[in-house]
């Protein structure tokens, strides 16, 4: 209660300097002073009386919570409080301090800092910055007295360290009493200095349990001062600096069994781990002790057990480095293993397949696309194997998944996207944050499906997921965000963020916005007055969304529209047009904080997604029809965002003389390196705009960073990629990492690129790619043998190592053609992940001079088949080559074959 109250006192510039309270009530054109007339007054005095019985209920209720908490020291005493009966409002005039434009998500708002009073204003004590868009305003101000004691002048009570760095994660602790520290050299000397524990609190800027544990904790003054006054506390992004995650996130999986954010270690000078844990409440409860008891007990072990903790924290390290940096004597995956992973890892999740409701497990849900690329591969080769039963039923689990999830909550109907994952076991209530890396990855499982069936309804999922992207996602030179919150304010003004408040309705709001066909739409996404989240007990335990409503199908578009007695055409367009007046009113609401952070890794997953979406899209009907929230674009579009997103990351995160990558962008390039990770996804992206595009600078780039891979992370001696370059002496641990977890690992994805690019390239060069996969694998030949479902990626790369010869469909033309679009899209218009698409120019010497020295052959059959009017193509395997063939269509009838 006091914390609120001062939070109130806090904000406000004027209390803090024991002047009058001015709050702003409107904004007038310079020169329309004179049009203030009787109405205009009336309002602003209507607007102060508003003001003044606010400020009296909150006194009140404070005085009411007085009464009810035992602790006098917790409350504020209300008779420091006044409100005067007179308050009346003034109009000031604003000078301008300072002028700049600020990119507010993808528009620009001019930022002015204002200073209300007369002159320049120059002198004024008391500044504040405000956003708005237009020129110089008026204000009218509403006066309130205050007996508050004098604040600092600042707008913020507290600024620490985290102001000047870039991450949003990290700025979102800038004002916290808490002394908080980046990670690096400065906070290590510290600590040493002081010769105090490290606190390590590890987040990101979209965690909902972060954010509550700042709340209770970091903002709490008794909190902060046990922090600083023992220990040198260090708050790190895990998005930006994923590396110093990995190790203290394995220490404590490997101490406790679990893991989450936020991580909360704590270090010793020497940054070796001493104890660690998640989110901790504040307080003792439950038996469980508070974070508070804990910061207490480290403090009093430090000093009366500290080398008992050193020493157990340097053993700790010893034992995972061990663990975690495997090696292999044997250059290859032995043949059982190569032969029945694929088979372990599909029977296993076969039997944790949910058959009513969609996906592998139990609640809570998490799509993990990896599981469903295994599934689909699994399917395709079981059908080339003869096994015509397992390759349906395989589908099947992923088809009905994919469906289940598209009509479940977890699906953004009103604005498209995916979020996180679904608390329940029906996909219904999700956890709403929504991460770019989700996005990526389920758009080309969408597209895969679609491939495979040629149904539209999985065209326009990856189509849905797109164009959220492109409409909230990216930024004005093309680069991609990396996040946006679950928690959003429910109403401007509003003191405190809910989860999931810009994504839910009530039934009544759904009237009053849908109108004559509120009752169809309600019924289709069984919105109910009292609110829908009871499909499961696990869907809302706490009550916290009571009369609220999650949109949801729970029966199939043909179903619902013979009920209703409409084709389904008209019911459709209903539905759309319903989907529209919801998403117009949504976006007035306050937005959910979105990450505007660019990071490398994540970006490359998306940049594949658009570039296969250019082309695989192109086998729509002709004359699909697509309802809002999909735009329904040329396919042809995805593939220039896809590239403009490239362009971005080479022009700002690569280093052309060291051919390097930086991890992240925001404001600039952060400083973290790029990780292995950052390599292998871009790397796959750009493998994908060359193959699904046209230009062979997207292969040569692709290329050049797999041979600065292999420098700075392949284990030529042990065998596969570690996750980081070792250069950085504050990060204990170099791991290999091989579990296909939310995002793959950078050894699957390196295993498959360097399948890929073996089929690309000829010679020695080929050879080495196809022999450094192997040794990867062999790295990893216990997990692939004994746990294949932590690593599903890895063994769909197994398989493809494997696989006795891959296709190579080569087209040959002058690539500014329709016909050559036409004939690449024909080119991966069937599913099949065992096939390479190589294009070349004969007209373009620069491109032939690329494949002369990369692949003489494929230069060699460039100028044997170069034909002035068509666009050739040759399907290459076991080293035989097809006829020639110039029609889309009999390119995609001979790759069935």
């Amino acid at each position: 209660m006091k914390k609120n109250v001062e939070d109130l006192v806090a904000k406000c510039p004027n209390c803090q300097q024991g002047q009058r309270c001015r709050s702003l009530i409107a904004w007038f054109e310079v020169g329309e002073v004179e049009l203030l007339g009787p109405d205009l007054v009336h309002q602003a005095m209507e607007k102060v009386k508003l003001i003044q019985e606010r400020l009296k209920m909150a006194f009140c209720r404070q005085e009411f919570y007085s009464n009810c908490v035992g602790d006098p020291s917790l409350v504020v005493p209300t008779e420091s409080n006044t409100v005067k009966d007179d308050l009346t409002y003034e109009e000031v005039h604003v000078a301008i301090l300072d002028r700049q434009v600020r990119k507010l998500r993808t528009n620009q708002a001019p930022s002015v800092m204002l200073c209300p009073g007369h002159g320049s204003g120059r002198d004024t004590s008391v500044t504040d910055k405000m956003s708005f868009f237009g020129r110089p305003r008026v204000l009218a101000m509403a006066e309130q007295s205050s007996s508050s004691s004098s604040f600092s002048s600042q707008t913020h009570k507290h600024t620490n360290r985290l102001a000047s760095e870039h991450s949003p994660y990290l700025l979102q602790h800038a004002h916290n009493p808490v002394d908080w520290y980046p990670w690096g050299e400065e906070a290590f000397a510290e600590a040493r200095r002081r010769d105090v524990p490290i606190f390590l609190s590890i987040g990101y800027s979209t965690c909902h349990w972060c954010h509550v544990m700042e709340v209770e904790s970091f903002e709490d003054e008794e909190v902060a001062k046990l922090l600083n006054d023992s220990f040198v506390s260090i708050k790190v992004d895990r998005e930006e600096r994923p590396d110093v995650d990995k190790v203290y996130m394995t220490y404590v999986q490997a101490l406790y069994g679990g893991g989450g954010w936020p991580l909360s270690a704590f270090l010793s000078p020497d940054l070796k781990p001493l104890m660690g844990g998640t989110y901790f409440p504040p307080e003792d409860k439950y038996g469980r002790p508070g974070f508070k008891t804990i910061l207490t007990k480290v403090k009093e072990a430090w000093n009366s057990k500290r080398d008992i903790l050193v020493q157990s924290g340097a053993f700790a390290i010893e034992q995972l480095s061990e663990a975690l940096a495997a090696t292999s004597t044997s250059n290859k995956l032995s043949d059982e293993v190569l032969q029945t992973a694929l088979r372990k890892c599909a029977d296993h999740l076969a039997e944790s397949y949910d058959s009513k409701y969609g996906g592998f497990g139990s609640a809570p849900k998490f799509p993990r696309p990896v599981e469903m690329q295994l599934m689909l591969y699994n399917s395709k080769r079981s059908g080339e194997t003869g096994k015509s039963a397992e390759a349906k039923n395989s589908l099947k689990m992923v088809l009905f998944t994919l469906e289940c999830m598209a009509r479940g909550g977890i699906h953004d109907h009103v604005g498209g996207g995916f979020h996180r994952y679904s608390v329940d076991e029906c996909w219904h209530v999700p956890h709403f944050e929504k991460m770019l890396y989700d996005q990526g990855q389920l758009v080309n499982v969408y597209l895969d499906a679609f491939c495979i069936t040629k149904d539209v309804f999985y065209s326009s999922l990856s189509r849905d997921i797109l164009d959220y992207l492109r409409r909230d996602m990216i930024g004005p030179s093309g680069e991609i965000f990396s996040a946006e919150d679950a928690d959003s304010y429910e109403s401007e003004g509003a003191s405190r963020k809910k989860e999931g408040a810009f994504y839910v309705w009530t039934s009544t709001e759904v009237d009053d916005i849908v109108g004559e066909h509120a009752t169809l739409v309600k019924d289709h996404y069984y919105i109910k007055p009292t609110g829908n989240c009871d499909l499961s007990r696990r869907s809302d335990p706490h009550n916290e969304f009571k009369d609220k409503n999650v949109l949801i199908e729970r029966s199939s578009i043909s179903t619902m529209a013979s009920k209703h007695a409409l084709p389904v055409e008209e019911y459709l367009d209903i539905l759309g047009n319903a989907r529209q007046k919801l998403f117009d009113v949504r976006s007035k609401r306050p937005r959910p904080h979105l990450d505007d952070k660019v990071i490398v890794s994540w970006n490359g997953l998306v940049i594949s997604s658009l570039a296969r979406a250019s082309k695989i899209l192109k086998g729509e009907p002709e004359g699909t029809r697509f309802y809002f929230p999909v735009a329904g674009t040329n396919p042809k579009e995805y593939m220039d965002v896809a590239e403009k997103a490239a362009h971005f990351i080479r022009k700002h995160l690569y280093d052309q003389q060291t051919r390097r990558l930086q991890h992240s962008f925001r404001n600039g390039p952060t400083k973290a390196p790029g990780f292995l990770d950052d390599y292998a996804f871009l790397i796959a992206g750009l493998l994908d705009l060359y193959e699904f595009g046209d230009s062979v600078f997207w292969l040569s780039w692709a290329l050049e960073l797999q041979e600065t891979q292999d420098e700075l992370f392949l284990d030529k001696a042990g065998g596969g990629y570690f996750s980081t370059t070792g250069e950085d002496p504050s990060v204990l641990l170099r791991v290999k990492e091989d579990h296909d977890g939310a995002e793959p690992s950078g050894n699957s994805v390196s295993v498959i690129n360097l399948v890929r690019l073996a089929s690309m390239v000829a010679g020695d060069r080929s050879k080495l790619y196809k022999e450094t996969a192997e040794h990867v694998l062999a790295v990893f030949e216990k997990r692939l043998k004994d746990a294949a479902v932590a690593v599903p990626l890895l063994c769909c790369a197994a398989d493809m190592l494997a696989f006795p010869s891959r296709k190579q469909v080569v087209l040959v033309g002058v690539k500014s053609s329709e016909e050559f679009e036409n004939m690449v899209a024909a080119a991966h218009a069937a599913y099949d992940p065992n096939k390479t698409v190589i294009h070349i120019d004969p007209t373009y010497v620069e491109e032939m001079g690329f494949w002369e020295e990369t692949n003489g052959n494929i230069a060699l059959m460039a100028k044997n088949n170069a034909a002035a009017d068509r666009v050739i193509a040759l399907v290459c395997q076991n080293f035989t080559c097809s006829p020639p063939v110039s029609d889309p269509k009999a390119l995609e009838s001979l790759l069935s074959q």
